[in-house]
């Protein structure tokens, strides 16, 4: 199974990069990916923790907000990628756009928002999201699915009345991942994929403007081959 990717006069070169740091460029490409139809959910992100005993697993989140202090994202606090954090604080997550053939890879470590962050954004959701949220003690087992709309059937009836907030619960809450490198990834026609990478200098390291480059706000970058 192989499918074209863009051709050689579509390449990614340095000179294209609208920012030298990653937070710059990452709005450019999200907000290509947010402009075509073709992409029903672009905030979407293969998020990857790695448990105590070191299991990696992933799953999809959605990105509900990004700048330069990171990229924040919503959960069950008392899920499977919770108690992973929570043990191990460092975290990769990856954004896919097939139809610009681009992607974006993010390594860094995860520390929870403010109560209060979370809280206004809990209350910026649907209702029924809302409600959704206080009926699932996500990633626990559960006897049926029967069980789950009982539970969402006396919530709406209990909220789902004008004027009356839904609580947001103990255990939901919002986390921001903080980059220390941020890759950015076209694919080419000829496999010769272009891969630019931001990341944290090492202690001592200096830009040689050939392999490495200064960049912005404490940031290198430097090209990767395929």
């Amino acid at each position: 199974m192989r499918i074209k990717y863009k051709e050689k006069d579509e390449t990614f070169l340095e000179k294209h990069l609208v920012s030298k740091e990653p937070f710059g460029q990452f709005k450019s490409w999200f907000e290509e990916a947010c402009a075509r139809k073709e992409i029903l959910e672009p905030n979407a992100m293969c998020l990857a923790t790695v448990s105590q005993e070191g299991f990696p697993s992933a799953r999809f989140v959605l990105c509900k907000g990004y700048g330069k202090e990171g990229f924040k994202f919503y959960t069950n606090y008392g899920s499977k990628k919770a108690k992973d954090i929570e043990g191990n604080p460092n975290v990769a997550a990856t954004f896919y756009w097939e139809i610009l053939n681009r992607s974006v890879r993010i390594e860094g470590r995860v520390e929870k928002l403010s109560e209060d962050d979370s809280t206004k954004y809990f209350h910026t959701r649907p209702v029924v999201s809302q409600i959704a949220a206080c009926a699932s003690y996500q990633s626990t087992p559960i006897e049926s699915r029967d069980v789950l709309c009982e539970r969402e059937k006396l919530l709406e009836q209990q909220y789902m009345i004008p004027g009356k907030e839904v609580p947001k619960p103990s255990y939901w809450g919002g986390y921001l991942l903080i980059p220390r490198s941020v890759e950015f990834w076209q694919g080419q026609r000829d496999r010769l994929h272009d891969r630019i990478k931001f990341r944290r200098p090492n202690k001592g390291e200096v830009s040689d403007e050939r392999l490495l480059h200064e960049g912005e706000d404490g940031w290198v970058f430097e090209r990767l081959s395929p």
